[in-house]
């Protein structure tokens, strides 16, 4: 179907594009903006005025707990949470059961994914095999596979050769490696930041340094190795300055921070609250603040849901015992949003860590709006205020400590590939 997108503000951070226009689109694809190309006619005009138009979200962090726990979800169901959160494209971590360390693996997700035809589904391949820390994967079959990059996800290569020679061998076939930094050792076992919050609720607590020792670990072996790492879910103001001083000194690092963590801290979880049940997990004021600054100063380039969803019993048991996790697609915008309206970032820079930058961190051609490029597109209401709710929420994940709170700023329609996945309301 041709499209045109009539009186939205087109915003394309990667093109430097905020302004009052037309969008139009063909053959699944961006094929003018302003001004019609000769001979289009459009299927259908759409009224867009008072609407943010933009690309379609790009989440660098969500499970989708497929395959291994269907029980739970499925790829099908959480890729319709996404496209009526505006999100057109998310990224897998390799933590499914089995391993994403084998092609087929790889294969199966890609094809449950376009059986869907909801979302775009990338995969990060492991980096050692079974994620055990002692072998490495075949990374050259995986990134034959279609894998964007390779992580160990959560769990620690504890030897640090494995890890020096994982990232030699990831840098042979240009495969950019996620790193989790966080120390074994020091947070093994704890449940909270290590502070005045764990010790008054009787929590072993995990250090500010099980972060930074691990991080530091490991930018120093990326400087040795020369691989284009990229960190995921930054929890500290610490972390923040380590990243850019390594930047500063050109090493190939980007870094990512949770949206949870730019707006919770330590003090929620008093209550026991097991919904701020997270790894890494809620930091203190100032930590959080060092987040946003770290936003503000581009060391932190991009901003992920980290969608862990569960079933209901997952957060029922005394707070040790709950799954770690948020469930945060439908969030993930207007979460941001805030941040715009906390003076954090502007609508540009906020849209670019959603957008064009993560795409960039794992190396693909989206997250414009340029002509030519797929029509991922996402149309939001960003004055609509709204309050999030069980009923609210389509991800089969509830757990959330966000319910209650009421949002400004909503999907109003998605488009994946040139096809509307999502319509809130018929949109004239």
């Amino acid at each position: 179907m041709r499209l045109t997108f009539l009186g939205g503000r087109i915003v394309d951070p990667a093109n430097g594009i905020d302004r009052i226009d037309a969008l139009h689109v063909a053959k699944g694809r961006i094929v003018g903006l302003g001004a019609a190309p000769d001979g289009f006619v459009a299927d259908r005009v759409i009224e867009a005025t008072g609407h943010v138009v933009c690309p379609g979200l790009v989440d660098l962090r969500a499970r989708l707990r497929e395959p291994g726990l269907e029980t739970t979800t499925t790829i099908a169901h959480e890729t319709r949470a996404a496209a009526a959160s505006g999100i057109t494209t998310l990224c897998c971590p390799p933590d499914t059961d089995p391993v994403v360390d084998t092609r087929a693996v790889v294969e199966l997700i890609h094809q449950r994914a376009a059986r869907a035809g909801m979302a775009r589904v990338e995969v990060l391949g492991a980096l050692t095999q079974g994620l055990e820390g002692q072998h490495l994967a075949e990374m050259g079959a995986l990134a034959k596979a279609g894998c964007v990059g390779v992580s160990n996800g959560t769990r620690a290569v504890r030897n640090t050769e494995v890890m020096r020679l994982a990232m030699q061998y990831a840098a042979t076939f240009d495969l950019t490696v996620f790193l989790h930094p966080l120390d074994p050792w020091l947070a093994e076992g704890r449940h909270a930041h290590d502070g005045a919050v764990a010790t008054r609720l009787g929590l072993p607590g995990v250090p500010e340094c099980a972060e930074t020792i691990a991080l530091a670990r490991d930018l120093l072996l990326v400087e040795s190795t020369g691989v284009r790492a990229h960190i995921c879910h930054l929890s500290t103001a610490r972390g923040v300055e380590m990243v850019a001083e390594a930047q500063a000194r050109r090493l190939p690092v980007t870094a990512d921070v949770n949206l949870h963590n730019l707006h919770l801290t330590e003090m929620d979880l008093l209550g026991f609250d097991a919904r701020c049940h997270v790894c890494p997990p809620l930091r203190t004021q100032r930590d959080r603040e060092g987040l946003r600054t770290g936003i503000q100063r581009g060391v932190i380039t991009a901003i992920a849901s980290d969608h862990q969803p569960h079933e209901l019993d997952a957060k029922l048991n005394p707070f040790p015992a709950t799954e770690v996790g948020i469930s945060g697609l439908e969030t993930l915008l207007p979460l941001a949003l805030r941040l715009v309206e906390d003076g954090v970032a502007d609508l540009p820079q906020t849209l670019a860590a959603l957008t064009c930058n993560p795409a960039r961190i794992m190396g693909l051609d989206r997250g414009d709006l340029a002509p030519g490029r797929l029509a991922d597109v996402c149309v939001l209401d960003p004055e609509r205020l709204w309050t999030l709710t069980e009923d609210a929420i389509v991800s089969r994940g509830r757990n959330t400590p966000f319910l209650g709170w009421e949002l400004r700023g909503q999907v109003m329609l998605t488009l994946l590939g040139g096809k509307v996945v999502f319509e809130r309301d018929p949109m004239r």
